[in-house]
């Protein structure tokens, strides 16, 4: 009587393990599109092949780029200055009126139709409110849709000593060209990484990878 008492006892605690795993199991809309992997151009792969995590595999022998490091952060912004060249990243609280929110059971899966990048899955608290680019007299627009689905975007992460730290930064081509403007957004939710790709004081696209890091 105890043993089968036992074995419906083991029954029901896999009925409920197999039911918590099933109800945390949601679509994930995000895709690799715009990701290191996908890109063709072989001087855009060269140059974030030497900063991004998605490139890494193919940073060995790289030479480094010209870099421009953060001179200035708070929890709402970063800023980046050097020469002529200025770029401040500002984010605020994620307003979720006016969107469409589409869930799975209680996980948000699209905002505005679209997926996104931070804590899938959950409503995001923060989001990028402007990324301001200055080169010399010209201010280089970059459209809202390069970081609309970008959310909950930590300028800075801490090491295993506790040790506040940042990957991000301006980066320039050989040839002066092109600027990448670099982000990693680390935390224990999941990370990501976007590279916003400025050409002849142009917005040309960016790249965007995720998953590799918690």
């Amino acid at each position: 009587m105890f043993g089968r008492f036992i074995i419906i006892l083991f029954f029901c605690s896999c009925l409920n393990s197999l039911y918590a795993q099933k109800k945390d199991e949601y679509p994930d809309y995000r895709n690799n599109k715009e990701s290191f992997v996908r890109m063709s151009d072989k001087s855009l792969r060269a140059d974030l092949g030497v900063f991004t995590i998605g490139g890494i595999e193919e940073s060995l022998s790289k030479l480094p780029l010209r870099k421009i490091s953060p001179y200035a952060y708070t929890k709402n912004s970063m800023s980046f200055k050097a020469d002529d060249v200025e770029v401040v990243v500002t984010i605020g609280p994620f307003e979720e009126r006016g969107r469409k929110i589409q869930k799975v059971e209680d996980h948000v899966v699209k905002i505005g139709g679209k997926p996104f990048h931070g804590n899938y899955g959950e409503m995001p608290r923060t989001e990028i409110k402007s990324v301001l680019v200055l080169m010399g007299r010209d201010t280089i627009t970059i459209p809202p849709a390069a970081y609309a689905d970008l959310y909950n975007l930590n300028f800075t992460y801490r090491d295993k000593n506790g040790t506040e730290r940042t990957a991000n930064g301006v980066y320039f081509s050989k040839d002066g060209s092109r600027m990448y403007i670099y982000l990693l957004s680390r935390d224990d939710t999941g990370s990501y990484e976007v590279t916003w790709i400025i050409q002849n004081k142009q917005y040309l696209r960016r790249v965007v990878d995720y998953g590799f890091t918690k």
